[in-house]
């Protein structure tokens, strides 16, 4: 069963840093921000810390769950879903998240 958490901490981990980075930016545009209308600096540096820690705990579980060689694709799920599991998380995490903090506005 430790493969299967293994397999699921990458996609959790997006959850969490997904949850965490649209909470700030709606708190953010709710009026909490200088501005409605547009995003502070502080804010989005608050929104892009949270996002870079994020990313660094993607890169640190995917260096914890490869093999000394990548798995072949039929090398049993106890080997080849944890590391697919981090791999998925962190791309979700990279590909969901860039957008709302490039942008400059609610």
């Amino acid at each position: 069963m430790r493969w299967l958490a293994l397999s699921l901490a990458g996609p959790t981990l997006w959850a969490v840093l997904f949850v965490i980075v649209y909470a700030l930016h709606g708190a953010a545009c709710a009026g909490t921000d200088t501005s409605p209308e547009t995003l502070s600096l502080g804010t989005r540096g608050l929104m892009i810390a949270a996002w870079a820690l994020g990313l660094g705990a993607h890169a640190v579980l995917l260096k914890a769950v490869t093999p000394a060689t990548r798995p072949a694709i039929d090398a049993g799920l106890a080997q080849f879903l944890p590391y697919a599991g981090a791999w998925i998380g962190l791309g979700a995490s990279l590909f969901t998240l860039f957008p709302v903090l490039i942008l400059t506005s609610c």
